[in-house]
């Protein structure tokens, strides 16, 4: 039966409209982005079945061009559609990082940070550039490296938080394998990071590693 004919609110768009977003199951949301199924399969079947072929949410959004045209019902318009979707929510949570006061909104801060690493399939160390506010200045990807590191060289994250006319900064990174249990080396650098750094003033607030899960040093006191 096509969604047109079920009942108002059972339908994904207008129980999106009447109850929030929220309330949506993730097929029913992938739907309303969808917009049509094929001839015997509304929107919602669709997005129910790729759920079911790639597993999770993440991996659909994950996956390659080649990769999301494969399936049934998709094709470059709509792998063009969603990847569009994705940097719009990235900007928007960029910008509302810049207006307020990340360290006011920790939750915000994290989410931002996941939005940015969470998906690399290679190491990328980033740093959040804070003004004397601890207003975002700017995100910046520093360094990148393999599966498994990264090499951090601090004379280069002074260099461009001086740049930046940071007063502080986030150091974070990514776990590729999505284990995010800091190691040995990630507190070394950290150390290391916040010594360069406090040699021109400037403070280091947090070290987040971005893995499956989002995890601070300084809760674990050791910033």
């Amino acid at each position: 039966m096509a969604i047109s004919h079920w009942p108002s609110a059972e339908r994904p768009r207008e129980k999106l409209i009447t109850r929030g977003a929220g309330a949506l199951s993730d097929a029913e949301l992938l739907a309303i982005f969808l917009r049509s199924g094929f001839a015997g399969c509304s929107a919602v079947d669709l997005a129910r079945q790729l759920l079911l072929d790639y597993g999770s949410l993440r991996a659909i959004l994950d996956a390659d061009a080649q990769d999301f045209c494969r399936a049934k019902g998709l094709g470059l318009a709509k792998f063009a559609q969603l990847q569009a979707a994705l940097e719009i929510a990235r900007r928007h949570l960029a910008e509302n990082l810049g207006h307020e006061d990340c360290l006011t909104r920790p939750a915000q801060t994290m989410t931002y940070l996941r939005a940015r690493l969470r998906d690399y399939e290679y190491e990328v160390f980033a740093c959040l550039m804070l003004d004397n506010r601890n207003r975002v200045i700017a995100f910046r990807e520093l360094f990148r490296g393999t599966i498994d590191g990264a090499s951090v060289y601090p004379r280069e994250v002074v260099k461009q938080a001086l740049a930046d006319n940071a007063a502080a900064v986030i150091l974070a990174h990514n776990h590729p394998s999505g284990v995010c249990e800091p190691s040995q080396a990630d507190i070394r650098i950290t150390e290391t990071l916040r010594a360069a750094l406090a040699l021109v003033d400037i403070r280091v607030l947090d070290h987040v590693i971005v893995g499956d899960e989002v995890i601070c040093l300084s809760e674990r006191g050791l910033v």
